[in-house]
């Protein structure tokens, strides 16, 4: 981006606060913020009439106010596609993890509490033959049920709209559910793949939670605001669901505090898509989207309304 264009880069990586990035956005074409940089109507206020692009590190585009940013006639854009691979990993490593204790046995060895094998010991549950739940069958849930097939599980998924024919059977005959709630009573597994949106908020929470099978584990990848983190810990303590493992959190990078002490959850720091490759991937996208835009045509990965 130094190589292209006259730029100034937050080099230590360190979110922005508000009067940071009011102060970016007085004196800028393009603005490039990650996930952690919340640009609200307040912060856009202050936008300079020059700034046009707001070209986002990322995928998910929920901390841009984007009725804000179309009013004032700024684009947005993101990079989808690139980062679908390395996230469906991390969805099907807490897959595999999570009813296997995988977590809680490293655990054990580190803290030196391991007294060698025994026939019941770290007993968990395997995935061959279960059932896994995806909300929202898009890039990456379509990539994670590739990875679940190979393990031989089942696929049942909920989304607003059903995926043609051929899409399910490329899903290993995915079982589509209008209704969420009619799709969790059959989920040994559950899988949080959608974009959070306000119909996406708290979706998952202490009533849907109880519609679960007490043997089910959920799995969340996509964006933390998706479950109740409170109601996630009173269903983990009280043992209405088996277990969870957790890649984000409501309100990263703090955590529910009960979470952190249960034996029965897996929990990473948001690193999904910590990959040198996708991160590599992600600005490529970002620096096409801007050269198309510097150029006088539409960024190719522009973020249109009704994005989610």
């Amino acid at each position: 981006m130094a190589e292209l264009f006259e730029t100034e880069i937050n080099l230590d990586g360190a979110p922005l606060d508000a009067h940071g990035l009011r102060a970016a956005v007085r004196d800028c074409d393009v603005l490039v913020p990650t996930v952690t940089d919340r640009i609200d109507s307040v912060v856009l206020s202050a936008a300079s009439p020059r700034l046009r692009l707001i070209a986002n590190f990322g995928v998910g585009v929920n901390h841009i106010d984007l009725s804000a940013a179309r009013a004032r006639g700024i684009l947005v854009s993101n990079t989808p596609g690139v980062l679908t691979d390395d996230t469906a990993d991390t969805a099907m490593a807490l897959i595999l993890w999570t009813p296997r204790r995988f977590a809680e046995g490293e655990r054990i060895v580190r803290e030196g509490a391991w007294r060698g094998w025994s026939p019941s010991a770290m007993l968990g549950h395997r995935v061959t033959g279960k059932t896994l739940g995806i909300i929202g069958l898009g890039r990456i849930g379509r990539a994670v049920a590739a990875r679940a097939l190979g393990f031989g599980l089942r696929v049942r998924y909920h989304q607003r709209h059903r995926l043609p024919a051929a899409a399910e059977a490329e899903a290993g005959g995915a079982v589509f559910h209008t209704s969420l709630d009619e799709m969790l009573p059959h989920c040994d597994i559950l899988s949080v793949n959608c974009p959070l949106t306000p119909a996406t908020h708290h979706l998952i929470d202490a009533r849907r939670l109880r519609l679960l099978p007490p043997h089910a584990y959920i799995v969340n990848t996509a964006r933390g605001e998706v479950i109740d983190e409170a109601a996630l810990a009173d269903a983990l303590a009280d043992g209405v669901i088996a277990g969870a493992g957790l890649d984000v959190f409501e309100r990263e990078p703090e955590i529910e505090p009960r979470l952190r002490l249960l034996p029965n959850v897996v929990l990473l720091p948001h690193m999904g898509s910590a990959t040198f490759e996708g991160r590599r991937a992600m600005g490529d996208k970002v620096i096409t989207n801007i050269r198309a835009w510097s150029d006088g045509h539409r960024p190719p990965d522009q973020v249109l309304e009704g994005w989610a």
